[in-house]
C-alpha cells in the first residue's frame, strides 16, 4: 500500500489526571468533554473494547453478560487492573497511561482549529486489520470475533455483517501517524482514528 502523506495539522495537549478512583467516570467525563466514541483499553487480565452511547461508555465486558462463554475473554474495566487506554474518534484521541511508579498519566492529540499553532502539520493513515474470521453477536451490537486454531477472541463494539456459517469481514483500525521533518521525515507519534469493517468490495 502507498503511503499518502497529506495535511493534518495537530496539537498534543496533557490531560490532568487527578481523581482516576473511578476509572469508568473519569472515561466517561473526558469522552463527552472531547467528542470521543470508541476505547481500546489494554489490562493485566486482557483487552478491552467499548463506545460511548448517549454519554454512557459501554464496555466488552458488559455485552458479554449473557454468553458465558464470551465472559472468559471480556474483563472487567477495573483502575486496578488497566494498564493504558484510549479513547478516540475521527477528530482526536486521549491516551491514559500508567507508568512504571504506578503514577497515571493523559495527553490529548486532537485536529487542529482555524489559526491554531500545530505541533504536527503532516500525516498519513495506515489501516491496521484487527484478527477475527468468524462472529456471533452480542448485546448492545458488539460482535464476538474468533480467530485461528487456538480460538484467539475479543469482542469488537460494532454489529459486523456476518456470513451464513458467521464468517467475517475482519475490522481494522485506521491509525494515523503524524510526520516530523526535523533533518529527516520520520513518525513522531501515532493515534487511533475509526474502527470500521473491511469493505466487502
Amino acid at each position: 500500500m502507498k503511503r499518502e502523506i497529506h495535511p493534518h495539522p495537530a496539537v498534543v495537549k496533557p490531560v490532568a489526571t487527578n481523581d482516576i478512583t473511578d476509572v469508568r467516570q473519569w472515561l466517561q467525563t473526558q469522552a463527552a468533554a472531547h467528542g470521543l466514541v470508541w476505547l481500546l483499553a489494554h489490562a493485566d487480565d486482557g483487552v478491552i473494547w467499548g463506545r460511548v452511547n448517549h454519554g454512557q461508555l459501554i464496555t466488552s465486558y458488559e455485552a458479554a453478560q449473557n454468553d458465558n462463554d464470551a465472559k472468559k475473554v471480556c474483563p472487567p474495566l477495573r483502575v486496578e487492573t488497566l494498564q493504558q487506554a484510549r479513547l478516540f474518534a475521527a477528530h482526536g484521541e486521549l491516551l491514559l497511561w500508567r507508568d512504571g511508579d504506578n503514577v497515571w498519566h493523559a495527553r490529548l492529540i486532537r485536529d487542529a482549529k482555524n489559526g491554531e499553532s500545530a505541533d504536527w502539520d503532516e500525516a498519513f493513515d495506515e489501516p491496521q486489520l484487527l484478527w477475527g474470521t468468524h462472529g456471533r453477536y452480542l448485546s448492545s451490537n458488539f460482535t464476538l470475533l474468533e480467530d485461528g486454531a487456538q480460538g484467539l477472541r475479543h469482542a469488537v463494539p460494532q454489529k459486523l455483517s456476518l456470513g451464513a456459517n458467521h464468517e467475517a469481514k475482519p475490522p481494522h483500525l485506521m491509525v494515523r501517524h503524524y510526520i516530523n521533518k526535523d533533518g529527516f521525515t520520520r513518525i513522531v507519534v501515532s493515534r487511533l482514528v475509526d474502527l470500521k469493517q473491511e469493505s466487502t468490495s
